[in-house]
């Protein structure tokens, strides 16, 4: 599933959808059909992807009740997964990407208590001590074939490279720490139109006001 196709799809039903629906597919949907033109830019390719899954899922609500990030890719995902009668998601995780998940997870660089150490915020003790509760639980998450759980760690940890990237922590194009950059973009390129897909075919399902409406 490609821009092309979803964007078809959209016109023909987008009279159906909701108005906060029509806005974050139609937002989304523009920012997969840029990273889809940035195949050969992995670090552009990456942010556009990030841009659109944003588009997709978050949601405009007050502050204090407001969790962690993790805590609302996991809510994201849960939705997704419950509605997802195919399986796509599912598919992603354990047939297509089941490699480059276990690379993301066991990549100190996008871990960010490694960050923290280097800051001089945490002993190196600790930040190894973090890493590996984290990854014991994120590998006993893949033995239980937990997708939610799985995928809410994978994205909290890509969450991470977003900052580094968005915030200047990083140079485009640079030879170093390329490999979560390819890993996440491909992980993002593929799960980034299964949302919109799901969205599209679940227009009753309430999701949310979306961030900064249209106003004119």
């Amino acid at each position: 599933m490609n821009y092309e196709a979803l964007k078809a799809r959209q016109r023909a039903e987008r009279e159906t959808y909701h108005p906060n629906l029509a806005l974050r597919v139609h937002r989304s949907l523009s920012w997969l059909s840029r990273a889809e033109r940035s195949a050969d830019d992995l670090d552009g390719r990456f942010i556009f992807l990030w841009i659109a899954f944003n588009a997709a899922y978050a949601t405009d609500i007050d502050e204090k009740y407001r969790g962690t990030e993790q805590a609302m890719f996991r809510e994201f995902l849960q939705k997704l997964v419950s509605l997802d009668k195919k399986g796509s998601i599912e598919a992603l995780a354990w047939n297509e990407f089941p490699n480059s998940i276990r690379l993301l997870l066991d990549n100190k660089f996008i871990f960010q208590d490694f960050w923290l150490f280097h800051a001089g915020r945490m002993t190196e003790e600790q930040w190894k001590e973090h890493f590996a509760s984290a990854n014991k639980a994120a590998h006993l998450a893949l033995g239980r074939r937990d997708t939610v759980a799985v995928l809410g760690i994978v994205l909290s940890r890509m969450y991470t490279l977003r900052n580094q990237i968005m915030h200047g922590g990083a140079t485009w194009h640079g030879r170093v720490n390329r490999e979560q950059v390819r890993d996440g973009g491909d992980l993002l390129g593929k799960l980034v139109p299964v949302i919109i897909e799901l969205m599209m075919g679940n227009v009753g399902t309430l999701w949310g006001d979306a961030y900064y409406p249209v106003v004119t």
